[in-house]
């Protein structure tokens, strides 16, 4: 690889909600970068305004964090950048989150589409995590379902829930447990 090392941490149990974090290192300690990117996503897991409806990725390299994805409300994006600046060891954030638009419709097609999928009897025991692993984002009437699930059955059911309603797209970014596992030992 050109950027050295690439962890990734969003196979790990806690954090599977978060979506995906990659730690990139050139010529630095890899651990301490790891270690960053795991207690940034920590950070975001435990902030009580981070839903289904957001999704946030996280990079880290030389401790520069850089904050990638999309949340429903502006002062989100804010706090999260808050959060990860607190975190011991970054030295700079790069917050490329983007707010989604204010949209009834979009709401309603949010909710709809999560109880489908959490509402579902195969996806019970994701409803009762304290953050549930499928994210759910809407964009002026396209979906994208992210996250990690525990199989290629699950996210093919997510999707198809998904597909019910009256969405322009639905697009499926969920990655299975088992592909964050081989990406994380491949590299």
């Amino acid at each position: 690889m050109s950027s050295g090392l690439r962890i990734l941490v969003a196979c790990l149990a806690i954090l599977a909600p978060v979506g995906t974090a990659q730690a990139r290192t050139a010529q630095t300690n890899p651990n301490k970068d790891f270690r960053i990117a795991h207690e940034v996503l920590a950070s975001i897991n435990e902030y009580a305004q981070f839903t289904v409806f957001d999704d946030v990725s996280v990079g880290v390299e030389n401790g520069i964090v850089t904050l990638n994805g999309k949340v429903t409300m502006p002062y989100k994006r804010s706090d999260i950048e808050k959060r990860a600046a607190a975190v011991d060891g970054v030295r700079e954030i790069s917050n490329q989150l983007g707010v989604l638009p204010v949209s009834l419709l979009d709401n309603d097609l949010r909710n709809q589409i999560a109880r489908s999928i959490y509402g579902n009897s195969n996806f019970w025991d994701y409803a009762i995590m304290r953050n549930p692993p499928i994210h759910i984002v809407v964009e002026r009437g396209h979906v994208t379902l992210t996250g990690v699930v525990r199989s290629n059955v699950d996210r093919m059911l997510a999707r198809s829930l998904a597909n019910q309603f009256s969405a322009f797209s639905v697009t499926s970014k969920l990655k299975t447990d088992a592909e964050v596992s081989d990406a994380r030992d491949s590299d």
